[in-house]
């Protein structure tokens, strides 16, 4: 099992997902996931904001870009979950 190390040098064994449940490795999409839908890609960036793992690992296990994962984190941070929409995704860009 893969710990993120806090500034206290104590694995992180779970973090508060986007639905307010907690969410630990074993509950992180599948490494093999090609359909990403609002809630994987929350879960993830749940995932890295908390310490559960860090951006480097989730993008190689995810082989995602470090820009994809940023634009993820940041369309969460600006618009909400809604943002993750890809349908959506043209209209939130020129505010990105």
């Amino acid at each position: 099992m893969i710990f993120a190390m806090t500034d206290s040098q104590e694995p992180v064994k779970f973090v508060i997902g986007p639905d307010g449940q907690r969410l630990t490795i074993d509950d992180l999409p599948s490494p093999d996931t090609r359909r990403w839908v609002i809630r994987r890609k929350a879960e993830v960036v749940a995932a890295v904001r908390g310490g559960l793992l860090s951006q480097e690992d989730a993008c190689e296990r995810y082989g995602i870009s470090e820009e994809e994962y940023e634009g993820w984190a940041r369309a969460i941070e600006r618009f909400g979950m809604q943002g993750l929409r890809t349908t959506r995704l043209q209209k939130y860009r020129a505010k990105l």
